[in-house]
């Protein structure tokens, strides 16, 4: 069975705005499942209608066997959900906000003194379990949420750029969590701002653009997709793309212009005679009077993907902060909806 089965998933809000066309998800249990996606292309409405808290406009959604509009408590009951703010009560210990949400979602009481034990030692919370939350640091409170939405021991857990705004090691310190719950059989749906965090967690990835997945698979048949090596060269006038098209074609590195973009730092060119021909477009650049201050050569990366499918470089600090961005006129995301996900009823 599917965890998730998302078919023609489509969401049009009262004033016109399609802020999902046409999804189709088919996510296999135990998969850890990556969702990208640029400002505004309709990530944060999907998995808000994953979630339950976005009624579909059209399309069908199953989570766990559970259609989210014919039985939408049975699915918040078998999930469980990790949005980009932490829900958690600051002046709360550790161990009550963990038994809180045993006792929200249902944990039966011979099992949930256990259940919150077990919680606090996932998370590394044993030493500071009788700490108030307000104690913490912001890389602690968002491992104190993950402990929380997985109360229930839930077969799925959607994080919503769980890592965002986290210093390195607080955040890698998350990826092993969410690891750990994988390999134990936890399908997980990751929407994330970091393209590194995709590709060392995720089996598989879908990038979403204007409300339509545009590409999905593995990391590396991602990659596998740009076509061959990353040539980057520094160009203080990156103005000059339509001529350094031109130039790059006529040398034979790039097959069709599509191959050559500009970027912030000047212009990409993706070739699989990068690492042979690189020097020789360089040449032919400075021949045609184009200035280039350097020039690198490497494997291709989820940015480069994200660039040839989107044609927009992937902006880390410029995601869907607080969810709402690609959700004008919306009325299931508050935070009335987002509390009856995450505290499904008893």
């Amino acid at each position: 069975m599917s965890a998730i089965d998302a078919r023609h998933l489509a969401l049009t809000y009262a004033d016109g705005t399609e802020a999902v066309e046409d999804v189709s998800l088919d996510i296999p249990e135990g998969e850890f499942f990556g969702f990208l996606g640029a400002n505004g292309a309709g990530k944060t409405t999907t998995i808000k209608m994953l979630v339950t808290l976005l009624r579909p406009t059209s399309g069908s959604v199953a989570v766990n066997g559970y259609d989210v509009e014919d039985s939408p408590r049975r699915v918040r009951e078998s999930i469980g959900y990790m949005a980009q703010e932490t829900s958690i009560d600051p002046e709360l210990t550790a161990r009550e906000n963990v038994r809180y949400a045993c006792e929200a979602y249902g944990v039966s009481r011979d099992r949930r003194g256990e259940r919150i034990d077990e919680l606090l030692e996932l998370v590394d919370f044993v030493d500071v379990a009788d700490k108030r939350a307000k104690e913490f640091s912001g890389g602690m409170k968002k491992r104190l949420d993950v402990a929380t939405a997985l109360a229930h021991e839930p077969p799925v857990v959607f994080l919503d750029e769980p890592t965002t705004g986290l210093d390195p090691k607080a955040r890698n310190r998350l990826w092993d969590y969410f690891e750990r719950i994988n390999d134990r059989g936890t399908t997980v749906f990751l929407t994330t701002q970091y393209l590194e965090e995709a590709d060392h967690l995720c089996e598989r990835i879908g990038v979403i653009r204007d409300g339509e997945i545009a590409v999905s698979g593995s990391p590396e048949e991602l990659k596998s997709r740009v076509g061959g090596d990353v040539l980057e060269l520094d160009d203080p006038t990156p103005t000059n793309v339509e001529r350094a098209r031109e130039v790059a074609v006529d040398s034979r590195l790039a097959a069709d212009a599509d191959d050559v973009e500009a970027t912030e730092e000047g212009l990409l060119v993706r070739s699989a005679e990068a690492r042979r021909y690189g020097t020789d477009l360089l040449v032919s650049l400075r021949d045609a009077g184009l200035s280039v201050v350097g020039f690198n050569v490497r494997s291709p990366t989820l940015d480069d993907v994200f660039l040839a499918v989107t044609g927009e470089e992937y902006d880390a600090e410029g995601g869907e902060s607080g969810g709402d961005t690609d959700d004008p006129g919306g009325d299931g995301g508050g935070a009335d909806a987002e509390t009856t996900a995450r505290q499904a009823p008893r």
